[in-house]
């Protein structure tokens, strides 16, 4: 990381999966990994259209990998200048995450001692999200030949390309069409029925051959430069898909001779404002800690990169449009570690967020009821239409092949569903999206939740068996406490929305009370449940057990921890049996803690915090930020800070050891919310904003800005004091 606090460096040139990832450049709308131009066998390529899945030979369906639309190679003569061939003699690429770009600059010498310089920069626009642009600047220093300029869509793109297994190709081209004004061609995913329209356009002077070559479309320029004369090349791309609209080559034809119109500097200055008026919100400065400082900045800008306003038929996947990692689909990561940095920063994107589980509510219904049970279902995983995409079989830390049960026995995703539209209605004051979605939502889930607990006439109590918490080490327990606990919260909260909403908008009462068919019995059954739903919680020693039986499995604490500060597996571990350890993945317990941390007192979240963090392997990038948040509310300042740098970190030094399969985009909001929640020291009481903030020793200041109810609050913390300032925030 070099020492400006916008920009990530690469240096060293090379083929590099992991790098991929972190350079990827995304626009909520569109993914492009940051593989380089030339395109190199051993680099996975993907380009993602968010909403675009397909299933065909895959296990389930998948974020389809599409065709790769940035190829550009450079011929000196007949002879391709491939890079890894040469001698480099200077390299750098930086993502700029101000301007949400990559600027590259490649100085090789061939083995015939010629020596080309090429720089580059490219971004997909935030301004018009179809749009992708790439221009360099090509000088051929010391020879005098003639250059050809390649420019390449890659059609044979796969999804698991390393996995023979697994690989599959989800599309086939179709309605290809070149020309000196354009290369075109549409993906047709081959189950799902989905039309992905690109359309290119080489800008250099020189003689210009297009070519369909089946598998690949090309648009070649044949250059003669002096020695030493630099000339340009400018890449104006256009991404549109039939989920939008149905005239593809007509409408994308349109799209590109707009842009191609506009030019490349008016479109980069167009798309940099759109940046900087995200980042004026957005931006975290944190002064005397540059490592923290720039890791929480990078963090923010993959959250920037998801979001997307303007799409309320898609969602936030685990790994973001970055890679492929669990197929591209939507987990609670979405609701409880990435939405709440849309709430704070950017509700717009937030709302659609939340509207996409409006639009997939009805599916969310057909599961329950395909299960035995009545409301909403939300699945663990999902994808376009909101069914459960879980696969069923799996790999465990032996790589055995293992059956996968989230899909089957891991409610709690309902909830967490229920709490982001309570979260979102108490920082926005959106009733327009509450009473005509929300509530309906909310009700639905309740609905769930009372017709999934047992009575267990012995004991006079509700119960939730055969379940898998947060925690998923364990599997097929009974009364999770986290399953639990929030199943009883989604059931108080419907009844007292409907309460709320009966006595204070009518209309919309009627409406929805008549749409989900909800009666006064039901809410007295609901109002049943919830009060005699059993929690596993001792009140009098303040520790809760996680589920029933758990403090009678064998207790093996965490002692030691790898050169990345990750623990190590205690000895004698058998890890195709975790069920019958007290180890566990991630947070359980705790996360009952972070999401709902006003039913706590801080003894208990003191004693819980201590007796979980000893073991806990954090196994999932989902956990440290947690650990963070708890350990700044308990007063444990240095352990929470280790968790804040591990969830910072986790992409940038690759913590998990798997940022080569995508970001890690639960991590990134889980950071966000560690700096926010944790060292920024927001809360929501009573309706109302306070602050507790708290900052490492050697941090000087930090600042952060957070709109809430309309207005923008300015936050300025040093050791000393709090200076907070307040602005009406202009949608």
């Amino acid at each position: 990381m070099t020492a400006n606090k916008w920009i990530i460096e690469d240096t060293k040139f090379e083929v590099n999966n992991v790098k991929e990832t972190i350079f990827t450049l995304a626009n909520g709308k569109i993914g492009v990994r940051g593989t380089h131009e030339e395109l190199f066998e051993a680099e996975t390529p993907g380009t993602y259209v968010a909403g675009i899945f397909d299933k065909s030979e895959a296990q389930v369906k998948e974020l389809v990998n599409l065709p790769y639309f940035w190829g550009l190679r450079i011929y000196i003569g007949n002879e391709f200048l491939n890079p890894l061939e040469c001698e480099i003699l200077d390299y750098k690429r930086h993502l700029n995450m101000k301007e949400a770009a990559i600027y590259r600059y490649l100085k090789v010498k061939d083995k015939k001692g010629r020596i080309t310089i090429i720089r580059g920069i490219k971004f997909l626009s935030f301004k018009k999200r179809n749009l992708a642009l790439a221009k360099y600047e090509i000088t051929p220093e010391n020879y005098d030949e003639k250059i050809y300029i390649e420019h390449f869509i890659d059609g044979t793109t796969k999804n698991s390309k390393k996995n023979p297994a697994e690989k599959v190709k989800h599309y086939k081209l179709k309605n290809t069409k070149v020309s000196n004004d354009y290369i075109y061609t549409e993906a047709h995913t081959r189950e799902s029925h989905y039309k992905v329209s690109i359309i290119s356009f080489l800008d250099c002077r020189g003689n210009k051959i297009s070519k369909d070559l089946d598998d690949s479309i090309t648009q070649t320029v044949e250059i003669f430069p002096k020695k030493g004369e630099k000339f340009s090349v400018t890449v104006y791309t256009s991404i549109i898909s039939n989920r939008e609209i149905e005239n593809l080559f007509t409408e994308n034809l349109k799209e590109l001779n707009k842009a191609k119109d506009m030019g490349f500097e008016k479109l980069f200055d167009e798309h940099k404002k759109e940046l900087e008026r995200l980042w004026k919100i957005a931006n975290i400065d944190i002064e005397g800690d540059e490592k923290a400082d720039k890791a929480l900045r990078f963090n923010i800008f993959v959250l920037l990169s998801m979001g997307n306003p303007d799409d309320e038929k898609v969602s936030i996947a685990a790994k973001g449009l970055h890679g492929e990692g669990y197929k591209g689909h939507v987990f609670w990561d979405t609701e409880i570690y990435m939405l709440p940095f849309y709430i704070y920063v950017y509700p717009k994107a937030a709302r659609a967020m939340l509207m996409y589980r409006y639009h997939t509510l009805q599916a969310a219904i057909n599961n329950a009821r395909k299960n035995g049970y009545k409301g909403a279902q939300y699945p663990w995983e999902s994808a376009d239409t909101g069914e459960e995409e879980t696969p069923k079989w799996g790999e465990d830390y032996y790589g055995n092949k293992v059956r996968i049960w989230t899909g089957d026995i891991e409610y709690h995703i309902t909830a967490d569903v229920a709490v982001a539209i309570v979260e979102y209605l108490k920082a926005t004051n959106d009733w327009d999206f509450f009473l005509n979605y929300g509530f309906e939502i909310l009700l639905e889930t309740a609905r769930f939740w009372s017709s999934r607990v047992e009575f267990n006439s012995k004991k006079e109590r509700y119960e939730i068996n055969n379940v898998i918490g947060p925690d998923e080490f364990h599997e097929h327990v009974n009364n999770n406490f986290y399953t639990n606990f929030l199943a009883k919260w989604n059931i108080l909260k419907a009844i007292e929305y409907t309460n709320f909403v009966k006595n204070n908008y009518p209309k919309e009462y009627e409406k929805t009370i008549k749409k989900v068919g909800l009666t006064e019995k039901e809410i007295k059954h609901w109002k049943e449940v919830a009060n005699k739903l059993y929690i596993p919680w001792d009140k009098k020693s303040h520790l809760i057990e996680q589920f029933e039986g758990y403090f009678n499995l064998e207790d093996k604490k965490i002692t030691e921890f790898d050169e990345k500060n990750m623990p190590v597996w205690p000895k004698g571990v058998d890890l195709s049996n975790l069920n019958n350890y007290q180890l566990i993945k991630q947070p359980d317990v705790i996360m009952a803690m972070f999401v709902l941390p006003q039913e706590f007192d801080d003894i208990t979240k003191k004693v819980n915090y201590e007796y979980y963090e000893q073991r806990t392997m954090h196994k999932s990038s989902l956990s440290p930020s947690i650990y963070a948040i708890l350990g700044l509310t308990i007063g444990n300042h240095e352990k929470a800070y280790q968790h804040f740098m591990r969830t910072a970190l986790v992409d940038l030094e690759n913590n998990q050891g798997n940022t080569e399969h995508g970001i890690h985009a639960a991590s990134a909001g889980g950071t966000w919310q560690a700096a926010i929640f944790g060292f920024g020291g927001m809360r929501i009481e009573n309706d109302t904003l306070s602050f507790h903030p708290w900052l490492p020793k050697h941090w000087k200041s930090m600042s952060y800005k957070i709109i809430f109810k309309e207005n923008i609050y300015n936050v300025f913390i040093t050791n000393q004091n709090v200076k907070i300032t307040k602005i009406p925030y202009l949608k």
